[in-house]
């Protein structure tokens, strides 16, 4: 966004000076062709860089999602081998988790996801009543995991909310939405519709 305005000064201040009534405007049409393209290039590139930022971040949380989605398996028959009788909600966890596999994008999946995550919450919140449990290695270190990854998946959401919040901007603001409405950019979906309480990271400390 910084070039534009720094090309909109150079036009500005070669008006101003009276450069273009100084020399001939067979010397002036060349120069304000060269300005103008190189003006298109610089935006059409921040343009460019913007979008695959945001393809980037969408990409983090996909990582970080599949990440824990390969942990769940693991975790739920850690829990069973302690708490079996918790059967209705080992089931209610896993049926999620089959929920999210059935594809998209993170945002396209936001609300298996994030029904997920309540599973999960609640699983972690039963899983307290079961000392035995909370002393078990592999649980421990299961929780360490899944701690560290819904962390990072918080932290990738509000750096892909920060990168479209960026290209909307740019998409949107004058003159540079010219320029984005003639190749196409368009405007990118927030990573949004999470309550209170499904913003917080999942917490596991027993």
């Amino acid at each position: 966004m910084i070039w534009n305005l720094i090309w909109g000064v150079v036009v500005v201040l070669l008006v101003a000076s009276g450069l273009f009534d100084a020399i001939s405007w067979s010397v002036n049409i060349p120069i304000l062709v060269v300005v103008a393209a190189l003006w298109l290039i610089t935006v059409y590139n921040s343009l460019i860089r913007l979008r695959n930022r945001v393809r980037e971040a969408l990409s983090d949380i996909d990582v970080q999602l599949k990440r824990r989605f390969d942990l769940i398996p693991n975790f739920v028959s850690t829990v069973k081998g302690y708490a079996s009788h918790e059967a209705g909600l080992l089931e209610k966890v896993t049926e999620a988790r089959a929920q999210v596999a059935r594809g998209g994008n993170a945002i396209e999946r936001a609300g298996a996801e994030n029904a997920l995550s309540g599973t999960l919450k609640t699983l972690f919140a039963v899983a307290e009543n079961y000392p035995d449990l909370k002393a078990n290695t592999t649980f421990i270190e299961l929780q360490r995991e899944l701690s560290d990854t819904e962390n990072k998946i918080q932290a990738s959401r509000r750096f892909y909310n920060s990168m479209v919040l960026e290209i909307n901007s740019a998409v949107h603001a004058f003159p540079t939405n010219v320029l984005a409405g003639m190749f196409g950019f368009r405007e990118e979906k927030f990573f949004e519709g999470l309550s209170a309480a499904e913003r917080e990271p999942v917490k596991m400390q027993f």
